[in-house]
């Protein structure tokens, strides 16, 4: 059995209902759209996000869930796949997880109409049964994805940013949504708004190290989805590129940014850059920064008893960090 079927395995029947509720939430009388829609569910990636609503509602809880956790999950994935929509008109991008993206098949006009069909129905699905205190998590969720994007771009045009601002570019962009997810699962079962912070910051940690590891994926020799130096070709700053900037010599620094800035096309440049940042301490430490986040979301797990959506989330934060794609 694979770690995600493991993980899964406690709440293997929630999510066979949460698949139905949510292919419901999204139904429309316009044809064009259910087609859309349809296509949507059908390429489905890991699931990641619903998983982590129902482990942290059933841990938090002692192994319940109810229709406000089945509720936030659809919500939740709702507004993802709209952000997602509308991100692969934002890169122009025309495959996702193998798949053609929505902008490929239909045109963008088409994408970002879908992405605010989507939208809107996670707001609905939430006003609709009075779960404001769902709704506000959300929200604050998507506000601070679309600021975390905005200010990557922003600072992406100087090459000098430093740890912490990556750290809150990375917190906004990934982690704020995983950390929705915590909090949204604690949330919809008990009242306990120390515990529900408790959740969000566990979800928040994972999200910082879930970025970490796809950096390091793009210094990586072994095929995984994404093409070796492909964020240095787009010159994206990732945390081994910063360790290393603002470590080396200034004749160095400046050798470095030259090559990502005018260069970060010529394949011989780019595999030298790699092999800089490399030589320079720059995956180790990203690395160690990754395992502290890893380390300090499982110590937010420790007061809870032992049960096996407990484990199954430590399999989670564990599986974050040693996956392979």
């Amino acid at each position: 059995m694979n770690i995600t079927s493991q993980i899964k395995q406690p709440i293997i029947a929630e999510m066979e209902l949460f698949e139905k509720k949510f292919h419901e939430s999204m139904t429309s009388k316009v044809a064009l759209l259910n087609r859309i829609t349809y296509y949507i569910v059908n390429r489905k990636g890991k699931q990641m996000r619903p998983m982590f609503v129902f482990l942290t509602a059933k841990m938090v809880s002692g192994g319940t869930v109810n229709e406000r956790t089945y509720r936030g999950a659809s919500v939740i994935e709702l507004i993802h796949t709209a952000t997602l929509v509308h991100d692969d008109v934002v890169d122009d991008s025309n495959r996702r997880r193998g798949f053609f993206s929505i902008n490929a098949l239909w045109k963008n006009k088409i994408a970002v109409l879908v992405g605010d069909y989507l939208l809107s129905k996670g707001l609905l699905l939430s006003i609709d049964n009075g779960d404001f205190d769902l709704l506000r998590i959300i929200s604050v969720a998507v506000r601070e994805m679309s600021e975390g994007e905005l200010l990557q771009i922003e600072k992406a045009r100087r090459l000098d940013i430093t740890e912490d601002v990556y750290y809150e570019i990375i917190r906004k962009k990934t982690a704020t949504l995983i950390a929705a997810c915590c909090a949204l699962g604690a949330k919809a079962v008990i009242e306990d708004d120390v515990q529900v912070e408790n959740m969000r910051m566990f979800g928040e940690l994972i999200g910082m190290a879930f970025q970490i590891k796809d950096d390091l994926f793009d210094y990586s020799e072994e095929a995984i989805g994404k093409p070796t130096g492909i964020d240095i070709k787009e010159q994206k700053m990732t945390l081994p590129l910063i360790h290393v900037l603002n470590t080396c010599t200034p004749q160095e620094k400046k050798w470095l940014i030259n090559s990502i800035k005018n260069h970060n096309k010529d394949k011989k440049r780019v595999k030298e850059v790699i092999a800089f940042v490399k030589n320079n301490n720059g995956l180790a430490y990203a690395e160690e920064k990754m395992v502290q986040f890893q380390q300090e979301a499982l110590s937010l797990l420790e007061n809870y008893p032992d049960s096996e959506f407990k484990a199954a989330l430590t399999l989670m934060v564990n599986y974050v960090i040693e996956r392979k794609k």
